[in-house]
């Protein structure tokens, strides 16, 4: 076999084989809503799902049978994480293409968007689409939510460097693994996601929602995703007069938090430990900007003179507040509408750069980083007025916080700030979107949220360099930006 031995190259295409043929797998999953729905008579629907499926488990067979399944290095996993969200995204974009008629540059962008659990989308007329596709669309969001490499090493029984792969794809979560043992650990998070979801689907199910609609919505709210089978989103069941849809509101609300939460905590609480979820500097922070800037959204209602009803404005507010900062991107009132001010706009777009917590299914910088930032601000503040002798290190959590850690965190951030530069100069240099809106659209696809200033409908107008500078935005904020970065290194491809 090539890989064995030889090249960098050979040993990430034997692993990526490897994932082509688990995707060619979940390719077929949504031909049980085709059978469910009795289109099987309409033979583009299933061929739209089968000939990619096939395709990718022939290539799959055929790099494996090249390559073979080494053990890949630090580097080659990481390469592999990098590659393979832009690789697998590519065969899932093909069901889009066959059966809408997408050009291959916008089914590309939506599989990017579903897998990375972006949410952007390039749909329009979402109600009236094949329910197999609208399930594909949430698919996407719920395998992405934990992760295409976690997904991989959950079904899969022996991986040669597993804990290499896993660190590769979950390099950002510092908080340590819920139970001794990589692959014990991977499929424990698997269970527990699985029982989230169930949870979140039958809670939608008794509030009056069909069983596709609670399982499409669930997907997306636990993974943090945002994708909607219809074009209003959730505002869609107040315009339908669904007369539940409060309870929607507020169990999706739920799942939400669900999802954004780190499931290194929900794994403490579990084993019954229920003050972690108020206990350190993260969770600590992360109920502080959920209740103070509900409130400041509020608060700016309340003073704009249009208030309604209590509870209605605070439903409202705090779905959305919850939506933008888990990163998931649901609405049930657009964000870029008159219903929000100036300084809700604002905020908006500081929780799309925030994001959730680490070791969650949310994007962003993280709630934790955000925290470390500020005390690392805080320690430059005391050297103004503290002999540098007697000066320590910032301390997190009860820890001294390591310079590594604060150079990673710092270095984080720089990079965050430049590509959101980059993005937004280019979005307005390639469009007529103002500055507020073209920063908006960069936003949201480095910090995986979805929601933006660009109105939805105008999405698809972007020019072609736009939508791909988000698609590498997307992955870089998934992946937390390094491993794309290695992507480029002519050092890291040599054998």
């Amino acid at each position: 076999m090539i890989g064995r031995g030889g090249s960098r190259l050979g040993g990430v295409l034997g692993i990526l084989g490897s994932l082509l043929m688990v995707l060619a797998g979940i390719l077929l999953l949504p031909l049980l809503v085709v059978a469910l729905d009795g289109a099987w008579g309409d033979g583009s629907i299933a061929a739209a799902f089968a000939i990619p499926a096939g395709i990718s488990m022939a290539a799959g067979i055929a790099l494996r049978s090249l390559f073979g399944s080494a053990t890949p290095s630090v580097s080659q996993a990481m390469l592999v994480c990098a590659l393979a969200w832009f690789v697998l995204s590519a065969f899932g974009a093909v069901p889009f293409v066959l059966a809408t008629g997408a050009d291959f540059v916008d089914a590309y962008f939506e599989t990017v968007s579903g897998f990375t659990t972006t949410g952007i989308t390039m749909f329009t007329g979402l109600d009236g689409m094949p329910r197999s596709i609208l399930f594909w669309r949430a698919l996407t969001q719920w395998v992405g939510g934990l992760g295409i490499l976690t997904f991989f090493l959950a079904i899969t029984a022996q991986v040669p460097g597993a804990h290499r792969l896993y660190r590769a794809e979950t390099h950002k979560v510092e908080s340590g693994r819920p139970i001794p043992g990589m692959a014990h650990t991977v499929r424990f998070l698997w269970l527990l996601y699985g029982a989230f979801t169930t949870a979140v689907v039958l809670g939608l199910q008794l509030s009056g929602l069909s069983l596709f609609d609670s399982v499409c919505h669930a997907f997306t709210a636990v993974a943090t995703g945002g994708f909607s089978p219809y074009d209003a989103s959730i505002g869609h069941y107040v315009a339908v007069g669904l007369p539940h849809y409060r309870a929607v509101e507020y169990i999706l609300i739920g799942g939400m938090l669900l999802g954004g939460t780190s499931f290194m905590v929900h794994y403490k609480v579990i084993r019954g430990r229920p003050g972690s979820l108020f206990r350190g500097l993260e969770m600590r922070l992360w109920w502080s900007l959920i209740i103070g800037l509900t409130g400041v959204v509020l608060l700016e209602r309340f003073l704009s003179g249009s208030f309604g009803a209590f509870e209605r404005e605070l439903r409202t507010c705090l779905f959305q507040v919850v939506s933008i900062l888990t990163t998931t991107g649901f609405a049930t009132r657009d964000i870029g509408s008159p219903f929000f001010g100036t300084v809700a706009r604002l905020m908006f777009l500081v929780m799309m750069v925030v994001g959730g917590c680490t070791g969650s299914t949310g994007g962003g910088i993280k709630v934790l980083r955000v925290g470390v930032l500020g005390k690392l601000a805080g320690r430059e503040l005391r050297r103004l007025v503290i002999p540098r002798r007697a000066l320590s290190r910032a301390i997190v959590d009860g820890k001294l916080l390591s310079p590594a850690e604060a150079y990673r965190t710092s270095a984080l951030f720089f990079a965050w700030v430049v590509l959101l530069l980059v993005g937004g100069s280019v979005t307005a240099f390639l469009s007529d979107h103002g500055a507020l809106s073209s920063f908006s659209g960069m936003c949201s696809a480095l910090g995986n949220i979805g929601p933006c200033y660009i109105p939805a409908p105008e999405m698809g107008a972007l020019h072609p360099g736009v939508k791909l500078l988000y698609v590498v935005g997307m992955v870089a904020g998934r992946l937390e930006i390094l491993p794309v970065l290695l992507l480029f290194s002519r050092r890291a491809w040599r054998g």
